[in-house]
């Protein structure tokens, strides 16, 4: 795996490196000890996959409350989505700052979302599923969010929302 570095401290893109021949090819995806090398010491609990059927659905932007130190890495397995994380942790030199990458099933790249950080992705293409591994264990009392379009972060989301949860569109405004 290549680990790249975001603008948001202890984020990663992670792309693939891919062993090919002709039956197509070969790669890691997930290994406890690259992570480790590069400071990110946390073991996965738990893996999800999210089905989204339509172009243009959006998930988030979610993310679990303290004492959950949920962190996750989430990866495209069919399709392509644009994915988003926003940094919500007040310390943090990107606090209230966010970036945005693309994922798709043909590349295999992935991002580790580290705890504290907030997640949210919409698809590009109809017929998208996601796999998110996280590394602590779903807490419905800590499980969080805010508002997807809220002014305060300014996320420009590029295709008009064809579908969304009704929690996720009725986040309050932010105020830090």
């Amino acid at each position: 795996m290549i680990f790249e570095p975001t603008a948001i401290p202890g984020a990663w893109l992670l792309r693939v490196e891919r062993l090919a021949d002709e039956r197509g090819f070969f790669a890691r995806v997930w290994c406890r000890r690259e992570f480790a090398d590069h400071g990110i010491e946390i073991d996965m609990v738990q893996a999800s996959v999210s089905r989204n059927e339509q172009a243009g659905t959006l998930r988030g932007m979610h993310f679990a409350k303290p004492p959950a130190r949920e962190g996750k890495l989430v990866r495209c397995m069919r399709g392509r989505i644009f994915d988003v994380l926003l940094d919500l942790r007040p310390p943090s030199p990107a606090y209230l700052k966010h970036i945005a990458v693309e994922l798709d099933a043909e590349a295999c790249d992935a991002v580790y979302v580290p705890p504290g950080v907030a997640h949210g992705f919409q698809t590009l293409v109809d017929d998208s599923d996601i796999l998110y591994m996280m590394s602590d264990f779903y807490r419905p009392a800590l499980s969080a969010g805010v508002r997807y379009d809220d002014p305060a972060f300014g996320i420009r989301w590029p295709l008009p929302v064809t579908r969304i949860a009704e929690r996720d569109q009725a986040y309050a405004d932010f105020h830090p």
